[in-house]
């Protein structure tokens, strides 16, 4: 597995949630993939799925994204990274603060993401 791509993916996944691309998005995941968005909530199985999440979710907020330091590449096609997500929550301005664990396939398509975040990992902004 090419380390790169996976950080270039990841890097981009990030660029499109911060752009509301949610078909770019889409484009990433491999059509069997699985998330987990927050970690311990049910497994979403599929793009229809997926892409119902992504449109319920970050399709009815504005939302800005960026990374908050580097992708971390493992060997095996696994991959994790620390990012801010800055969105209304509860109709006040938030920042959700989260680290994405994503497994590709042999093309270099989204296979699982995990998403590790809790109430804690909300904050309050400034208006």
């Amino acid at each position: 597995m090419d380390t790169q791509l996976i950080r270039r993916r990841m890097a981009r996944y990030v660029e499109m949630v911060d752009a509301g691309d949610i078909d770019g998005i889409l484009g990433l995941y491999a059509d069997d993939a699985v998330i987990e968005d927050p970690v311990g909530t049910p497994a979403l199985v599929g793009l229809q799925a997926i892409a119902r999440f992504y449109r319920e979710g970050l399709g009815r907020t504005e939302a800005s994204a960026q990374l908050t330091g580097p992708v971390r590449v493992a060997g095996n096609g696994c991959a994790a990274m620390p990012m801010r997500v800055d969105l209304m929550w509860n109709g006040e301005p938030c920042s959700l603060h989260v680290i994405d664990v994503m497994e590709f396939d042999d093309k270099g398509r989204i296979r699982s993401m995990k998403a590790y975040w809790g109430e804690l990992n909300v904050e309050r902004r400034p208006e």
